[in-house]
C-alpha cells in the first residue's frame, strides 16, 4: 500500500539557479510531516513544486499513489491535497463567510461544503465572531486562521501549512497553533513548514532538516529528541544553554 505523500530525487529551482537537489521523503502512515531549517534553503520551494506551482526538473511526486508531478495546481487541490502558502494571500475586500465560501469551489469540497463549515467554527471560534468582516480588518493571526480555514473547506485529505505562525504575537500563535493541532485530530494530514521547532515537535512525527536544497538530517517515527538535539542538528555542532 503506497503512502499518501511519496517524493523521491525532487530537483527544481529558479531561472539556472537549482534549489532543490534530489529531496527524497514520505508520509508514514497517518502521520505528520514537519520541515524545519534556514531560510532561503529550499523548504517553500519544495512545497510550491509538490503542490504545482513551481515545475520539477527532475524526480517525481506522487499523492494517493498517483504521479501528480506534472499536474497542474486546480487539478492538485481536486485531489484534496491542498496548499497555504505563506504570507495571508486573500482578498481584502471581502468578508470572512465570502472568502471561506470561495474555498468551497472544487467539486468534492462543494459537495462537503456544510459539513466543512461546521468544522472550521468548531476549530476557529474566533472566526464566527468576526464572520461579516472584511479580511483587511483583521490582525495577522485572524488572516492566517481565515487562510488556512479556506484551506479546510477545500476538504483536504492533506494541508501544506508554510510558515503559519510567523510574525504572531504570542497569545495569537498559541492560538493558532491549538486550532492546527485540532486540524490534525480531526483526520487530515499535515506538512508543516515551522522554524518554531517545539511547536513542530509537538504536532509532526517526522521530522526533516531541510539545508541548502538536501534533507540533512530527519528525526523519524518513534524517536525522541528534545530541544538542545534538534539545535545540535540545526547547526551540526554542540550548542551550550545561553547563561
Amino acid at each position: 500500500m503506497s503512502e499518501l505523500l511519496e517524493i523521491a530525487g525532487l530537483e527544481t529551482g529558479y531561472g539556472r539557479i537549482r534549489i532543490l537537489h534530489g529531496i527524497s521523503l514520505a508520509t508514514t502512515g497517518s502521520r505528520n510531516i514537519g520541515l524545519f531549517g534556514p531560510n532561503g534553503h529550499g523548504k517553500t520551494t519544495l512545497l510550491r513544486t509538490i503542490s504545482g506551482l513551481n515545475r520539477a526538473w527532475r524526480g517525481h511526486v506522487r499523492f494517493a499513489g498517483e504521479d501528480i508531478t506534472h499536474l497542474a495546481p486546480r487539478r492538485i487541490v481536486e485531489r484534496g491535497l491542498i496548499h497555504v502558502s505563506q504570507g495571508n494571500r486573500l482578498f481584502p475586500d471581502l468578508t470572512i463567510a465570502e472568502t471561506l465560501r470561495l474555498g468551497a469551489w472544487p467539486a468534492r469540497a462543494r459537495a462537503a461544503e456544510a459539513r466543512n463549515l461546521d468544522r472550521v467554527v468548531a476549530i476557529f471560534p474566533r472566526l464566527r465572531e468576526r464572520w461579516h468582516q472584511q479580511v483587511r480588518t483583521l490582525s495577522g493571526g485572524e488572516r492566517q486562521m481565515v487562510s488556512i480555514a479556506t484551506g479546510l473547506m477545500s476538504d483536504p485529505r492533506m494541508l501544506l501549512l508554510d510558515e503559519p505562525t510567523l510574525g504572531l504575537a504570542p497569545l495569537l500563535k498559541d492560538e493558532l497553533c491549538a486550532a492546527i493541532g485540532r486540524i490534525s485530530q480531526a483526520g487530515v494530514m499535515l506538512v508543516v513548514v515551522e522554524q518554531d521547532v517545539e511547536f513542530l515537535l509537538d504536532l509532526a512525527d517526522h521530522l526533516y532538516l531541510v539545508n541548502h536544497g538536501e534533507i540533512a538530517a530527519e528525526v523519524r517515527p518513534g524517536e525522541t529528541m528534545d530541544h538542545q538535539a534538534i539545535m545540535e542538528m540545526y547547526f551540526g555542532r554542540s550548542v551550550s544553554p545561553m547563561t
